[in-house]
């Protein structure tokens, strides 16, 4: 397996991790229910995203944090919630990827989550 050295493999990655994460059982709901997110939309914002932080691109314009408020608000976001989304993100990374960037994605997906549970449990 290779690492994740372009804006192709972090696409293939973003791909791969969403078409499971959406069918999650536990926590499919917020992205179809929820925040009924466009993946025709919502996708090219989070390869941006995840190629900002792994490969260094300044390619991501947003507030991340800001828009998982309302979806907060909708549907209480929950340690168990953030422990699945890094399961189903490692689990996505390790099948595909290995190496430096391989690991800071699952790294960088951990502080993410710890940080948006600990905001967003403070804002309940």
């Amino acid at each position: 397996m290779k690492d994740i050295t372009s804006r192709e493999d972090v696409e293939f990655l973003v791909q791969a991790f969403y078409g499971r994460i959406v069918k999650d059982d536990l926590i499919g709901f917020f992205f179809t229910d929820v925040a009924k997110i466009d993946l025709n939309l919502h996708l090219p914002k989070m390869y941006n995203f995840w190629e900002s932080i792994l490969l260094g691109n300044p390619v991501y314009e947003g507030q991340p944090m800001a828009k998982h408020f309302p979806i907060n608000d909708i549907a209480a976001m929950e340690e168990k919630h953030f422990n699945r989304w890094l399961q189903v993100w490692e689990r996505t990374v390790h099948e595909n990827f290995e190496g430096h960037n391989a690991e800071n994605a699952i790294t960088r997906a951990l502080n993410i989550a710890r940080i948006m549970h600990h905001k967003m449990k403070s804002v309940r």
